[in-house]
């Protein structure tokens, strides 16, 4: 007598395994070619948006974006007292100060006492720092999160955006982007 179920063709038997391979092959090309997660602003080639932030730190300016119209390029550098990669990536900025750039902060919801002792341990390159307590400057000119350096030409207009802190072997770099912003 013969078996009245009908059978699987022979490559049905098959496709669980090749399904399961191909996942297996998606995770490690995931794993070895990881996705970027920068996420750059729209706002490069544009004037800086209109903004006009408190002073975030005593004896220090606020900043307004009429400060960076009328003069050199300067590094618009978004931070908090609260950011580890900030910290680390203070004695940078503070060698570029040194290297006669001139660095505005935007304090990202930070406390006046918490920022000024960021400041003392990690010295103050800056030569305005605004508070920005609701981070709207921040998502106005594009910044995803902190530290975020951003290169303003002297017409107010943004030229280069550096996603994450700065490196010592990045200083090169930065201090190319602000001359090419002279143009």
């Amino acid at each position: 007598m013969s078996d009245p179920t009908p059978k699987a063709p022979r490559w049905a038997l098959w496709l669980p395994l090749a399904l399961f391979l191909g996942f297996v092959g998606l995770v490690i090309v995931g794993l070895v070619r990881p996705a970027s997660h920068d996420i750059p602003s729209r706002m490069i080639g544009q004037p800086l948006p209109r903004f006009d932030l408190r002073p975030a730190a005593d004896g220090l300016p606020g900043l307004s974006n009429r400060d960076f119209a009328g003069g050199r390029p300067r590094l618009l550098n978004i931070f908090a007292s609260w950011c580890i990669p900030c910290g680390v990536e203070a004695p940078v900025l503070a060698e570029l100060q040194r290297q006669g750039v001139q660095i505005d902060g935007i304090a990202i919801r930070d406390h006046k006492d918490e920022l000024a002792a960021f400041l003392a341990r990690n010295g103050n390159p800056y030569a305005r720092i605004g508070a920005d307590d609701i981070s709207a400057v921040q998502l106005a000119i594009g910044s995803s999160g902190v530290p975020e350096s951003f290169v303003i030409d002297g017409k107010g207009v943004i030229r280069y955006q550096h996603i994450g802190d700065i490196r010592p072997e990045q200083v090169p770099m930065i201090l190319q982007k602000l001359k090419e912003a002279e143009r």
